[in-house]
């Protein structure tokens, strides 16, 4: 079949051929494509079999890769909780410890509440009785000048 394809036409009346025309060195002349031999065949498709193979290989290593690395960072992530959890734990029972605390001094504080109030009425009449007892001796040294 290549063989027959190889073959020069027959030969046509000279009428009935183009003339021919000078060939221009720009333009590009086609070749007829010839099927390489089965041993060539056989050669190039085990090399593409190959290389499909290690390329395959290589996305298939690539993709196990990304898993492993993903399953690294679920475990870490996890462990990164626990440790959060962890904490978050101590900080509630610490939390809870600060609240029976500030319960229990809170008698305490109301008691000092009240005093603050005491003290500062005792401070105002303490003011009152100043400013009465000055008014009295600005009377008293004003009836003595008499």
């Amino acid at each position: 079949m290549a063989t027959a394809a190889a073959a020069a036409p027959p030969e046509e009346a000279p009428e009935a051929r183009p003339p021919v025309a000078k060939q221009d060195p720009a333009i590009e002349t086609a070749e007829e494509a010839t099927e390489p031999a089965e041993a060539d065949i056989n050669e190039l498709c085990k090399g593409m079999f190959n290389k499909m193979a290690i390329y395959l290989t290589g996305e298939l290593t690539a993709t196990s890769e990304d898993y492993r690395l993903l399953e690294n960072m679920n475990k870490l992530t996890s462990l990164k909780y626990l440790e959060m959890k962890d904490i978050a734990i101590n900080i509630s029972r610490n939390l809870k410890d600060l609240n029976q605390k500030y319960a229990g001094l809170q008698p305490y504080l109301d008691q000092i509440n009240l005093i603050e109030e005491q003290v500062a009425a005792l401070e105002q009449a303490a003011y009152k009785l100043d400013a009465y007892s000055k008014k009295l001796e600005a009377k008293y040294k004003k009836l003595e000048k008499r």
